[in-house]
């Protein structure tokens, strides 16, 4: 079963009880993922922005 992070409601859904025009982030193998999703992306973020700055300092 995948988990998935809500925006608009701030909660963790399982699938089947998404709306499907909701803003979603997923899908993770378990409910704790799901629940820190936002951390995760601000760490995705920041590395890709790095990336992006030595890919144009080159």
């Amino acid at each position: 079963m995948a988990y998935w992070y809500n925006v608009d409601r701030s909660k963790v859904e399982q699938d089947g009880e998404t709306d499907p025009k909701a803003n979603l982030l997923g899908p993770f193998d378990t409910e704790d993922e799901a629940r820190n999703a936002l951390q995760h992306a601000a760490e995705q973020t920041e590395a890709w922005d790095k990336s992006d700055k030595e890919w144009n300092d080159d």
